[in-house]
């Protein structure tokens, strides 16, 4: 039951190319930025990734992107990094927005073995109908586009048909977690974090404090250890290093 790995290199040395990946954080706030360099340092490429937003330009996931590291973005926030824009609108990436909510449940269902459900957003747009363009040609035309989905009444009111996520791995951020895996998060590193871990087959989460099983209380735990099959822990550099997105000061 003890899952602590050696470091963030052994967590994730066996992530192959091509791999899927889901990756917690919400905008900077709880990225596993430690696992995201230890991958980028191992190689990896070819790399699919399931994620709120691709990072910023030098940080979390924008530091695969930078490198040419990663193939396929299901996301639904793109508007910080230039890099990104550039890159899919060259025709380099591949590019699934999705509704921020739809996301989130894709995830969760995912993670509860829920294979699809219906949902009322996206409902009228191009969501629903198809034809969002997910791949570029170098030219800037459409190479690949969204397929149209299924809908369905329910209580007379439209709902479109989305299908559950599941990844090959996930990498996530916790403010505490235990040896076997229970894992704790604070403010918005829990918006996207457990649900990314909940949908990985393989989860590594990067912990900014290890404690003993039984340190945290049943009512603490936000994500059971059955979903965690890695634990790395960070020294306290590491774990305060926690940049901020936007600096705004009051007068």
């Amino acid at each position: 039951m003890n899952k602590v790995s050696a470091g963030a290199a052994e967590a994730v040395a066996d992530i192959p190319d091509g791999a899927s990946l889901a990756v917690g954080g919400f905008g900077l706030s709880g990225v596993p930025e430690i696992l995201v360099r230890a991958l980028y340092a191992q190689g990896a490429t070819g790399l699919r990734v399931v994620s709120n937003n691709c990072g910023v330009d030098g940080r979390g996931l924008g530091i695969l992107l930078a490198a040419g590291r990663i193939a396929r973005v299901t996301g639904s926030y793109v508007g910080e990094n230039k890099e990104f824009a550039r890159q899919y609108l060259g025709g380099e990436l591949e590019v699934e927005l999705t509704p921020q909510g739809t996301l989130a449940e894709r995830l969760r269902a995912g993670g509860a073995g829920i294979p699809a459900f219906y949902t009322p957003a996206g409902v009228g747009t191009q969501v629903a109908r198809g034809g969002l363009p997910w791949r570029h040609t170098p030219v800037g035309t459409v190479a690949v586009a969204s397929p149209p989905k299924e809908t369905r009444d329910f209580d007379g009111r439209p709902h479109v048909l989305e299908h559950g996520i599941t990844t090959d791995f996930a990498l996530v951020r916790a403010w505490r977690g235990d040896r076997h895996g229970n894992l704790r998060f604070r403010r918005a590193a829990a918006n996207f974090n457990p649900l990314a871990a909940m949908a990985g087959r393989v989860t590594v989460a990067e912990v900014e404090e290890l404690v003993e099983p039984g340190a945290l209380a049943p009512d603490e735990v936000h994500l059971p250890g059955i979903y965690v099959q890695r634990i790395v822990m960070l020294t306290a550099e590491e774990a305060a290093d926690k940049p901020i997105e936007k600096r705004t000061v009051s007068g």
